[in-house]
């Protein structure tokens, strides 16, 4: 099944993986709730997830697809190149990692990794990790809840789950020179420069992994 809010990018999936022997797209969705459902109804063997899509995306899809469908794999495909999303889907349960600009290659083998049981990393993410020793002592601030208002976590978390200033401000019922303030404002309290910091810290308080959060005026629930 693919899970992509791109319905392009769905249609040349569903023709690669259709031409294929060995395997058949038996769904589609174009956000994270779909997917849920989606998977409920047709149990496939590969769920194959985008990071960021409208309402919810695939890091929030993972933990519940997991849970209530063990026999189905998850494996992420994104633009994201951050190892901090690498990490938060593996964990989360997902079972492979590739990124778009990979897909011709890696996509297919990936595919077939995974439905075996293995675990498939994008290679470039691959020795990324290896090298990388993760480290909390490079982000200044380490009592974010007492520095930041909820406002400013709530946008430090859409802004490390990928989602621009527009779409943050579509979600959460605000201007995008608004977001933009906020966006200042926990950047400069907590000393971040760069969009690896901040999803390093967003991670290193658990909020690309927990819905901890309300999203706009209620929260928006998975739950079919």
């Amino acid at each position: 099944m693919v899970a992509d809010d791109h319905a392009i990018l769905r249609t040349g999936l569903r023709m690669l993986i259709n031409a294929q022997p060995d395997m058949e797209v038996v769904g589609e969705a174009e956000d994270g709730i779909e997917a849920v459902q989606a998977v409920q109804k047709v149990n496939p063997d590969v769920v194959i997830l985008d990071v960021t899509m409208p309402r919810s995306g695939g890091l929030d899809a993972i933990k519940h697809i997991a849970a209530r469908n063990r026999s189905t794999r998850v494996l992420l495909l994104t633009m994201h190149e951050e190892p901090a999303y690498l990490r938060t889907a593996l964990a989360a349960g997902a079972s492979g990692y590739v990124l778009k600009k990979s897909v011709d290659a890696d996509l297919l083998s990936a595919i077939r990794a995974v439905s075996k049981g293995r675990t498939y990393v994008d290679s470039e993410l691959a020795e990324i990790l290896v090298r990388d020793a993760f480290s909390k002592d490079d982000i200044a601030g380490s009592a974010a809840n007492s520095v930041l208002s909820d406002r400013e976590l709530q946008v430090l978390k859409l802004v490390a789950e990928g989602f621009s200033s527009r779409e943050i401000a579509e979600q959460i019922y605000i201007s995008t020179k608004t977001v933009e303030t906020y966006r200042a404002r926990f950047a400069e309290k907590l000393g971040l420069k760069s969009r690896a910091q901040i999803v390093r810290y967003a991670l290193n308080l658990g909020l690309l992994s927990s819905e901890k959060f309300t999203i706009g005026k209620k929260r928006t629930k998975l739950q079919p």
